[in-house]
């Protein structure tokens, strides 16, 4: 017999690693041997007799060979297969009849009603007692899957599992004497890990359910108003660097007058045969220093409190997208106004329009400034270029 169980082995190997499909990942030639590798150990600790064992190591390598076939009832596809092979070995009837039952109990919804029968059902469920399983259960999952298009969610899966184990039972009395701690750490380890999944899930449910609140709330303005808004506010931005510019350039021009006329025509006016040029100069001078202060007036920065309180902002009261209404508050103050503004359309649209309009205000104010100090630069020229010429020719004349 033991001739006949290693041409068994030699046939069974050969069978699945070529006929059967690569989809089955998990009910593959290692399967079969893990099985047959705990048959030989329940043999032992059972103190089965010799023919009864080569029965059931038979039996084991022959129990998954019918999903080279088919996978429902593939059972009665491995009997069949088995018969073939046998059927030219000297198996007697009855010892086939022992196989046939033998391999039939390894059906999920099968019992064993003897111990060889206990013994192939144990073997075949010992993964559920493998430190192990969660690698030979997503192997399962993959199987299914890839051959009969089952897809489970983690939690569906562990739950699946942990239906499984907490309703396995193992016959003998060997497998439960040692394969039940291990069984029983994987069924804890599941149960675990279903837990913190939950509460993981319930987490994710809960941030999704406060977006879509706050989506709700919020409705996003379209990608037209944004545009709007993004061009306008540049718009006013970049109107307002120009007006700096102007101004600055207004103010360097004034200023290297003033300096040439401090360094170079003011000692003059110490001669008495200058004395036509004192009128002239104090106007070109009095021109200039205006404009000068005209310059600075544009460009000054005004000064805000730079704090608002809650109540401001509940009754809509406070512009704070402006850093000049926020530069002095602590962060979590401002924080929170952010997320009140962010939640509240109106509000959020309101900030937005105050922003465009008060700059549009600045703005007003600054080229208003400039019109004022051009205007008046132009006039201070003119006139001082007037009131040179005349003394020139009043005080030449005298002279």
């Amino acid at each position: 017999m033991d001739q006949l169980i290693e041409e068994v082995e030699k046939y069974v190997s050969g069978l699945l690693s070529t006929e059967l499909e690569s989809s089955f990942v998990y009910h593959n030639l290692a399967h079969t041997q893990r099985v047959v590798q705990r048959v030989k150990e329940l043999i032992e600790l059972e103190q089965i007799e010799k023919k009864q064992a080569d029965l059931l190591l038979i039996s084991a390598w022959f129990h998954d060979t019918g999903y080279t076939q088919k996978i429902n009832n593939h059972e009665e596809e491995s009997i069949l297969i088995a018969e073939s092979f046998l059927k030219d070995k000297n198996i007697s009837p009855e010892d086939f009849n022992s196989i046939k039952q033998l391999i039939r109990v390894t059906h999920v919804i099968k019992k064993p009603k003897n111990q060889a029968e206990a013994i192939l059902k144990d073997a075949d469920c010992a993964h559920v007692s493998s430190s192990d399983y969660e690698e030979y259960a997503s192997l399962l999952k993959k199987e299914w899957e890839l051959t009969s298009d089952k897809f489970y969610s983690g939690e569906e899966w562990l739950k699946i599992n942990i239906d499984f184990i907490s309703d396995h039972v193992y016959y003998t009395i060997s497998a439960n004497s040692n394969w039940i701690q291990q069984k029983n750490k994987n069924l804890a380890k599941l149960l675990k890990r279903l837990d913190k999944l939950k509460k993981g899930n319930l987490k994710i449910k809960q941030k999704k359910e406060s977006l879509a609140l706050k989506k709700d709330k919020l409705e996003l303005p379209d990608r037209g108003i944004q545009t709007m808004f993004r061009v306008a506010l540049r718009n006013h931005i970049t109107l307002s660097d120009i007006a700096d510019t102007k101004a600055n350039i207004l103010l360097s021009v004034n200023a290297i007058i003033v300096s040439v006329a401090l360094s170079n025509l003011i000692p003059k006016l110490d001669n008495p045969s200058n004395d036509y040029l004192i009128y002239p100069t104090l106007i070109f001078l009095v021109f200039t220093v205006i404009c000068i202060i005209l310059s600075v007036l544009a460009t000054r920065p005004n000064v805000t409190e730079g704090k608002f309180t809650k109540k401001d902002v509940m009754e809509k009261k406070v512009n704070i997208m402006f850093f000049g209404n926020f530069h002095q508050m602590k962060l979590e103050d401002f924080d929170w106004a952010m997320q009140e503004v962010m939640e509240d359309k109106r509000y959020l649209y309101g900030n937005l329009t105050k922003d465009l309009y008060y700059l549009g205000l600045v703005l007003n104010r600054k080229y208003n400034l400039l019109r004022t100090t051009y205007t008046v630069f132009m006039i201070g020229i003119v006139i001082s270029v007037i009131s040179f010429a005349i003394a020139f020719i009043i005080g030449g004349g005298n002279m």
